[in-house]
């Protein structure tokens, strides 16, 4: 239940789920006709298997649901919604995709459907039935809650019979439509219907003549033979564009977002769905993803990040959070944005029970928690940070294990027990991968110069007297002696990189006492022993 003033102040939220709900509060002021659900879509193309693209169009689409759910609601409880996950898998194959086995046997059906060649992984009923169970899976991993529509059980039951039948009525405006927007050789070819093909069944692109628009029937040329057939049942499909807006008329989707790069079909498919008689969703088009060159992401490149490469270094929940803000701004996607995704959504979500309502409604790590189901979880918090984590493992170096972690977390936290921690025995193992695979090839300590040579030496010999001082009290220590004149330090911000870069090997690193609060005393002195000896420094061992 939403009380009245959660429901007001999302009304107004500048926060974009709740701007994009609005848009559907205007669509229907008083809710959809007869009180039907307001209808959510997502496209799928099944040629491929899902990918961190497939992830952020779900959940964004879901968060803008969530929103409606609450701004549309007149009783404080949630306003009806449906989501639907709908596969294209009616397209012709076009290629062999590189990342699939028994390649030969799917040259064999180059143009066919995809629900209508065989699984080159010999586990479905066909290639589309195989992507569409990963889909299934994929978005059941993350709990998502949609319905799945399939294009090749819609054209061939007979569902989408009436909706054909209108493209067919409609076929001049319809070409009217899509022939200025295309070139002079592609206009000779162009037709909004794909029939498919009787002799080889693969879906044709050819003119097409329409003979009887009622009973589905069109004409065209397949192998130097004129075919009247009808396109009804699965015995045609539609061209892309048109697809998408019969589609939209047809399911009578209400919203349905998309990239950048689909905005000039999104505004062919509104005026085709117009001219069905239906209506365009409403929706936003959202920035795509780049790499850490700026580049646009692209698989055959490998350029990109994959969701699974993230959830190893990563969390779901930090995936989300990064996602979460600005869809209409690219973001950079690789594995150097991970920690600090990681800790801020941890820090986000802390924030939450303290923050008056409108800041609440801001909030990703809010939006996230509710995404699939609010669970709780709201104002709960880590006892070490990711980057923290990141810290102490570089310096156990690459071959830690979680054992070892654990026992130093033994300085930091109470009951060091993975089974009570599972959420951070999780960040452990993420740690663990991230240290190997991308820190601990990169770690160097430099040597101490002169004055930063004292100055540890001087931490050390405070350090000897500091046994079960907490964090804080390590930390302000630390801060006393760096900005002690006789070090000669021009601020704080040279002795802490002076720390990092002598003890850690890094040019970053985390708070010093939460650090040596979790290393502990003894290694930490051990680590500046190692630094003064490689400068011939004081041995501070003895």
């Amino acid at each position: 239940m939403f009380d009245e003033a959660l429901i007001a102040a999302a009304r107004v939220s500048k926060a974009w789920p709740f701007q994009e709900a609005m848009k559907l509060v205007k669509r229907y002021p008083g809710g959809k006709p007869g009180g039907a659900p307001v209808l959510f879509e997502t496209g799928y193309g099944p040629s491929g298997l899902p990918h961190i693209g497939t992830f952020q169009e779900v959940l964004r689409t879901t968060l803008v649901r969530r929103a409606y759910e609450i701004v549309a609601s007149t009783d404080g409880t949630p306003a009806p919604t449906r989501l639907v996950a709908f596969s294209d898998d009616m397209d012709g194959l076009r290629k062999v995709p590189d990342n699939v086995p028994n390649g030969d046997l799917l040259r064999a059906h180059l143009g066919r459907p995809l629900s209508r060649i065989p699984d080159p992984f010999g586990t479905h009923a066909s290639f589309a039935a195989h992507n569409n169970a990963m889909l299934r899976d994929f978005l059941d991993r993350f709990g998502f809650e949609y319905e799945f529509v399939s294009a090749s059980d819609r054209y061939n039951s007979g569902a989408f019979d009436d909706a054909l039948r209108g493209v067919l009525r409609h076929y001049d405006a319809i070409m009217g439509v899509m022939l200025p927007t295309l070139r002079e050789e592609r206009r000779q070819t162009y037709s909004p219907v794909l029939p498919v093909s009787p002799i080889t069944g693969e879906v044709l692109q050819v003119p097409v003549e329409v003979v009887d628009a009622d009973g589905g029937i069109v004409r065209f040329v397949d192998q130097g033979r004129t075919i009247e057939q009808s396109i009804l049942g699965g015995q045609a499909k539609l061209q892309w564009k048109v697809d998408w807006a019969m589609r939209w008329v047809a399911l009578g989707v209400d919203y349905e977002m998309y990239g950048k790069d689909l905005t000039d079909s999104g505004t062919q498919s509104g005026k085709i769905a117009q001219v069905l008689g239906g209506r365009r969703p409403e929706g936003l088009i959202y920035e795509l993803f780049l790499d850490e060159h700026g580049e646009k992401i692209s698989k055959s490149k490998g350029n990109g990040l994959t969701i699974d490469e993230w959830l190893t270094y990563g969390t779901e929940e930090s995936l989300g959070f990064y996602i979460f803000p600005n869809p209409k701004s690219a973001k950079s996607l690789h594995v150097g944005v991970i920690p600090r995704a990681v800790d801020d959504y941890w820090q986000f979500r802390g924030k939450i029970p303290e923050q008056p309502v409108d800041q609440r409604l801001g909030n990703p790590a809010w939006h996230l928690l509710r995404a699939n189901g609010d669970a709780g979880g709201a104002g709960d918090t880590l006892p070490v940070t990711y980057g923290l984590l990141l810290n102490l493992v570089g310096v156990l170096g690459a071959g830690a294990t979680r054992e070892q972690v654990w026992s130093y977390l033994g300085n930091y936290i109470a009951d060091p027990d993975p089974a009570k921690h599972p959420q951070l025995d999780a960040l452990v193992t993420a740690a663990l991968a991230y240290n190997r695979d991308f820190v601990a090839p990169t770690l160097q300590r430099r040597a101490p110069t002169v004055n930063e040579a004292a100055a540890l030496a001087e931490l050390d010999r405070q350090l000897d007297g500091m046994a079960g001082a907490d964090a804080e009290a390590l930390q302000t220590m630390v801060y006393e002696i760096g900005k002690h004149p006789e070090y000669g330090f021009e601020n704080l911000r040279d002795w802490f990189k002076a720390l990092y870069e002598t003890l850690l090997g890094s040019p970053q690193g985390p708070r010093m006492g939460s650090f040596i609060a979790l290393y502990g005393i003894p290694g930490t002195r051990t680590l500046i022993a190692e630094a003064l000896t490689a400068t011939g420094g004081p041995d501070t061992t003895s």
